[in-house]
């Protein structure tokens, strides 16, 4: 599993700092530092933070495959 955050769209409300403190911190007071690939037993935590951010800025990536760059076609 891995954590995407969408750092042009976060507001830094933090909420998701208390509600999953191992995943997540605050530099200062607004700089967002995060883990991107975390246990599965932080899952409840890591979906919770998820659902209370109010500007929908995490992206929780249940896959464990590689993502693949798009190539576009030449021509």
């Amino acid at each position: 599993m891995r954590l995407v955050v969408d750092l042009n769209r976060c507001q830094g409300y933090a909420q998701r700092v208390f509600l999953a403190p191992d995943v997540f911190a605050l530099h200062g007071e607004e700089a967002l530092i995060f883990t991107s690939r975390f246990d599965e037993a932080l899952r409840d935590q890591v979906e919770q933070a998820a659902t209370a951010c109010p500007v929908q800025a995490i992206l929780v990536d249940y896959s464990d495959e590689a993502t693949k760059a798009a190539e576009g076609d030449v021509g």
